[in-house]
């Protein structure tokens, strides 16, 4: 019973760390550092020196889109998550969407007092 233990135990160490060999991870390592170099293209080469693009939501879209590719590969890859089960990564999403509404409220809400109580008389900001 204990050899039969020992397999399942490293079977499954085996199925949980599946393709996540010395080949994937340096893929995964290249591919963060063109996102990251091309941040830094955009930032200093297209807004910053030639004038290319001009910031605002464009570059800020640009920026997000790219930040969360590259939070995919880091979640997806050096933490794992791609190999667990469809209903953990399922449960992780929901949960990672629901904190960004509460952060995107947060911001909306925080805004819409900031404007409306410097009107007050009881509440002056100067």
């Amino acid at each position: 019973m204990a050899h039969h233990d020992h397999i399942a135990a490293s079977h499954d160490a085996h199925a949980h760390g599946e393709g996540m060999d010395k080949k994937r991870i340096w893929s995964v390592f290249f591919v963060l550092l063109a996102l990251t170099a091309l941040e830094f293209l955009i930032a200093l080469g297209f807004v910053h020196h030639w004038a290319i693009l001009h910031k605002g939501p464009l570059v800020t879209t640009i920026y997000i889109i790219l930040t969360l590719v590259k939070a995919y590969y880091i979640v997806a890859f050096f933490m794992h998550l791609k190999f667990e089960k469809s209903s953990f990564i399922v449960t992780c999403s929901i949960v990672f969407l629901f904190i960004i509404y509460f952060i995107v409220l947060m911001l909306i809400e925080g805004d819409y007092l900031l404007h409306h109580f410097q009107e007050h008389p009881l509440y002056p900001n100067k």
